[in-house]
């Protein structure tokens, strides 16, 4: 039996196999609340045109809301022999209204409908991973406000670079963040045009009014070009790579988590809320949340590397490959949800270690560059030759067992005459967190300061 709502030009049904790949309401069943929106502005433009009655209008939108309803309850049974969502909606208006529902598909085309939907459901999207992101922000400000003087080692090859604090540590993924969402927005921005009316590829005949479907569904204006209309897929691509790089982002302080956990750093500890035990070993405490974020990356990488293979050889306009971008990215952005709900919960969670962190930050010889700064600063040396200078005298603490601030004057005189005691004054992992002042730097008024700017800001985010 052919399809009723598109078999006029077919006899028989479909093979088993061609209605199993070619059906995609197990997925796009999730358009439906903007399917119904984008068609209650088509019908809504329809009768203000005169292209359909105000009668028919009427009873095609109450039709859809009743639709909607059922589809919300739970009520509705989707059928994969109508395909997809958009023909099961219209199927089901037909059992409640009759013949006038056929009148609510004129003017348009599956295509333009499903690019429609689609960036309906996107925008929705970003709208909600941006508050998601905002509410991380704020978890980390407040981590970051708290510990403004705690001090940590900071790394470069993970090895012990220089002294930083934790509210600084933090704060760097503050930063991260709002790109994040800066990226996303700017996809909101360019995919809000609206493509309803091109119908299939070339526009329609009709006298139809885009500009009023796009107000009515909130875009800025129609789109320009009907080829590009149905065939752009730009808009997912761009929220997919926004949500790669936010996934890498987390991942990379999932990576953090993790370390920071174990018994050899011991920075921080996470309470049962979001960590695991072992079937065999009882004494651990596994931080699999972090592990899970970090590992959920590689999907959402994935689905947007999968995209690009999708589109990159089709061309215009609409091709059936376009339907293989739904699944990936309803994926790819329910898993970045999910990540940053579970990091924003595991930040507010963990525990600083601040004694462990402490005293890590001094070892490994981490105020070496506090001592070249200094001999720079107050014996006027070059740098080059201060660097050289401070590496003998590491050199020499190193061989004696002793930290830079437990050396002697003595000792360092011996390597150069011209250091005095002033130089202790910089020596220590307080005194090289407190006189990093340059703007950006670790000092913990200037990760009070920025801290603050960032509370006001997201709390202004919040209010408006």
């Amino acid at each position: 039996m052919s399809n009723q709502m598109w078999g006029g030009r077919f006899t028989t049904g479909p093979d088993a196999i061609m209605e199993e790949i070619n059906a995609s309401i197990g997925f796009d069943y999730r358009l439906a609340r903007q399917d119904i929106a984008g068609s209650k502005a088509h019908v809504a433009m329809l009768a203000a045109t005169g292209i359909v009655s105000q009668a028919d209008a009427d009873a095609i939108a109450k039709g859809l809301d009743e639709v909607g309803a059922e589809i919300e309850s739970g009520k509705l049974t989707f059928s994969r022999a109508l395909e997809d969502i958009h023909m099961n909606v219209e199927s089901r208006l037909a059992e409640k209204i009759g013949p006038a529902a056929g009148r609510l598909h004129t003017a348009r085309s599956r295509n333009d409908q499903v690019a429609v939907d689609f960036k309906l459901w996107v925008r929705d999207t970003i709208d909600e991973l941006d508050g998601q992101l905002r509410d991380l922000q704020l978890a980390l400000v407040e981590q970051a406000q708290a510990h403004a003087d705690a001090v940590m080692p900071g790394f470069t090859h993970l090895q012990s670079a220089q002294p930083v604090t934790f509210g600084h540590h933090l704060l760097a993924y503050v930063e991260m963040i709002a790109r994040d969402r800066g990226r996303f927005r700017d996809a909101r921005t360019r995919l809000n045009e609206c493509p309803l009316g091109a119908a299939a590829l070339a526009g329609t005949s009709f006298p139809i009014d885009r500009a009023a479907t796009a107000r009515a569904l909130g875009f800025d204006r129609p789109t320009a070009n009907s080829l590009d209309s149905v065939s752009d897929r730009d808009f997912v691509l761009e929220t997919l790579a926004a949500a790669a790089i936010a996934a890498t982002h987390l991942s990379r302080f999932a990576e953090e988590i993790v370390l920071w956990t174990t018994p050899q750093f011991g920075f921080i500890s996470l309470s049962d809320k979001f960590t695991t035990g072992s079937s065999i070993m009882p004494q651990k405490r596994n931080p699999d949340s972090a592990e899970l974020v970090r590992g959920k990356s590689g999907r959402i990488i994935g689905d947007l590397a999968g995209l690009l293979i999708v589109m990159k050889g089709l061309p215009l306009a609409y091709s059936k490959d376009m339907q293989e971008d739904k699944e990936g990215c309803f994926d790819s952005l329910q898993s970045l949800s999910l990540c940053i709900a579970a990091m924003a919960g595991m930040v507010r969670d963990m525990t600083p270690r601040l004694d462990r962190m402490k005293a890590a930050a001094g070892s490994g010889y981490s105020t070496a560059t506090d001592l070249a700064d200094w001999l720079v600063r107050t014996l006027g040396m070059p740098f080059r030759q201060a660097h050289h200078v401070t590496g003998r005298i590491v050199a020499l603490a190193a061989e004696k067992g002793l930290e830079l601030e437990q050396l002697s004057l003595e000792k360092m005189q011996a390597v150069e005459p011209a250091i005095t005691a002033a130089v202790f004054e910089v020596l220590g992992v307080e005194n090289s967190v407190r006189s990093r002042l340059s703007y950006g730097g670790t000092t913990p008024d200037n990760v009070r300061k920025q801290a603050q700017a960032w509370r006001d800001r997201l709390d202004g985010e919040k209010s408006a």
